[in-house]
């Protein structure tokens, strides 16, 4: 509908210029909107004071002009106003809000789908965590965000690609292996100092165990540094077969996982550090090898090779996205923590660097999650180790509850997770009151059905629908397309879940003042149709987010 409105206004304007009226670039920058107060009307554009200082009139004259060309086309408004300094309200004719449950009940679990991506190759890459413990909760953020954002650029018409970056080399893993071998000695009473900084949880232990029943004591008759690659190696791979498992259970699909180490195998670090010197993009100073960022905007210059010899994280970081542009991504997105914030503007140096525009790089910050119970605050430290796992929160509330209370707020906004609202069965918990409206709606389906009653819109007296209640709840179904593509282009899963409160709400306000099988008739099946049309939008966004949509509760 929304498009179909910039259409009309564009054409008008087309329409004026062409006569004289208006010059050329009217209303370049003109957007339409949703007015927050309906009493102004179905949308609303400020096109009108957009062009008043090229078309040097008022606005409201521009206005008046804009209105008389829309009002001649009487098939697709009631009603244009003016409003204020020159605001153009545009009141919709009902019988075209009806025709969206027919496109509802046409395309089903396709409804909200759009070509708007153009098939364009993207990829996001989330998660990441290092395979070194199990996931925590702002692993499981980052999780629902990157997973849903993906469901969205789908439904949205990109040919998306969802991955998982594993850092299986470097310090940290040589760490890891040697905060096993540790535990693995104290079991032997053959402890050796605990690594600084070494991993602490609970899981390292667990492992620990599991190597004994392996090796049993062959472990302690290795060289050292040779233990430590057994531990290191056996660790990695039940921590990442953990991770894996969570993430099936948390209802998260990657379509790639990438090792670290395949950039080392297939010598694409030398390969990429070749490239920069070739491009002057790097040099060499005070023993250490640097980048020159700057150059792209970054405030300082870089260093990819230390003065002894070891790389930066940085090094294979860029040959980690010379690789996606490599494999024809046009777009880039990355998922990290907050604490990455300042690592955006030299990622974005290095995608310039490879010769790809800064704008296909995007990364989104997930902030920190904070757990409340009984309206206090949950001390981060458990018995899995420094932090709150995921696998905790799901077994406490659940996965739908889980996913949803992730996407609550925007990801660059602290999260503050209740986890006794997550767990109510009542109204205030918005996933028991999402889910239930969908609930409410297939038992109203299964009543019909004994009264031999089914949805069919050839059926509709057209007129019934024509009411203030309904078509409230009609527009909120007809913004949802709108909802989809405005999420892909901002990058903001979170406008579903608002989207889905947004819809129960209305529905539930609905069904609270309006009767839908009545003896007498010929409303119910119109009211039939359009709580069904409700069941399906509520499913197919439900299904972006990766929340059941329950039929009985």
């Amino acid at each position: 509908m929304k498009d179909t409105i910039e259409r009309a206004v564009t054409s008008a304007v087309e329409d004026l210029t062409k006569r004289g009226l208006l010059p050329p670039g009217s209303g370049d920058a003109a957007t339409v909107s949703i007015p927050q107060n309906k009493e102004f009307g179905d949308y609303a554009t400020n096109i009108a004071m957009i062009s008043a200082s090229r078309a040097k009139k008022s606005p409201r004259e521009i206005a008046s002009l804009i209105r008389g060309e829309l009002e001649q086309r009487n098939d697709l408004f009631s009603e244009v106003t003016i409003a204020g300094p020159g605001f153009i309200n545009f009141t919709v004719r009902p019988e075209l809000w009806i025709k969206v449950l027919d496109d509802i009940h046409e395309q089903g679990t396709a409804y909200g789908c759009s070509a708007y991506g153009q098939g364009r190759k993207v990829q996001v890459e989330f998660v990441s965590a290092n395979p070194t413990g199990p996931l925590h909760i702002g692993h499981g953020r980052g999780a629902a965000v990157g997973d849903t954002l993906v469901r969205i650029m789908k439904t949205a018409g990109y040919e998306v690609q969802a991955e998982y970056y594993i850092n299986d080399i470097g310090n940290q893993m040589n760490l890891l292996g040697l905060s096993v071998l540790s535990r693995y000695r104290e079991l032997f009473d053959q402890g050796i100092s605990f690594p600084e900084n070494g991993y602490q949880g609970e899981y390292i232990r667990t492992i620990a165990s599991e190597l004994t029943r392996i090796h049993g004591e062959g472990l302690l008759a290795l060289d050292h540094h040779e233990a430590v690659h057994v531990c290191r190696e056996y660790a990695a791979r039940s921590i990442l077969e953990g991770i894996k498992d969570d993430l099936i259970r948390f209802e998260v699909h990657f379509d790639n996982w990438f090792s670290e180490s395949s950039l080392y195998d297939q010598h694409k670090v030398d390969e990429t550090l070749e490239h920069l010197k070739t491009s002057g993009l790097s040099y060499e100073n005070d023993g250490a090898l640097w980048f020159r960022t700057t150059r792209f905007g970054d405030e300082k210059d870089r260093v990819l090779r230390k003065q002894d010899g070891s790389l930066t994280y940085f090094a294979p970081d860029i040959a980690y996205h010379r690789d996606k542009l490599e494999r024809g991504f046009t777009k880039i997105i990355d998922i990290w923590g907050a604490d990455h914030h300042g690592y955006v503007p030299r990622m974005r140096a290095a995608i310039q660097a490879l010769d790809s525009e800064p704008e296909s790089f995007h990364a989104l910050l997930i902030q920190l999650v904070s757990l409340v119970r009984d309206g206090k605050p949950v001390s981060m430290s458990t018995r899995s180790g420094e932090f709150v796992t995921l696998r905790e929160i799901l077994d406490e509330v659940g996965t739908d509850a889980a996913r949803y209370f992730f996407l609550m707020r925007r990801c660059d906004s602290h999260l503050v997770f209740d986890l006794d609202l997550a767990k109510k069965k009542t109204e205030e918990n918005p996933v028991f009151y999402i889910q239930y409206a969908h609930a409410r709606i297939c038992s109203i389906l299964r009543n019909a059905a004994e009264l031999g009653l089914a949805p069919d819109m050839s059926q509709v007296d057209r007129t019934l629908l024509e009411q203030d209640d309904d078509l409230d709840l009609i527009k909120v179904l007809a913004t949802y397309p709108d909802v989809l593509v405005s999420c892909a282009a901002d990058l903001e899963p979170h406008r579903v879940a608002f989207y889905l409160l947004e819809l129960a709400t209305e529905f539930h306000r609905f069904y609270n003042k309006n009767r839908v099988i009545s003896e007498s008739g010929p409303g119910t099946m119109a009211r039939l149709v359009l709580v069904d049309a409700v069941r399906q939008v509520l499913v197919n966004a439900l299904a972006l987010m990766g929340i059941v949509a329950p039929e009985s509760m």
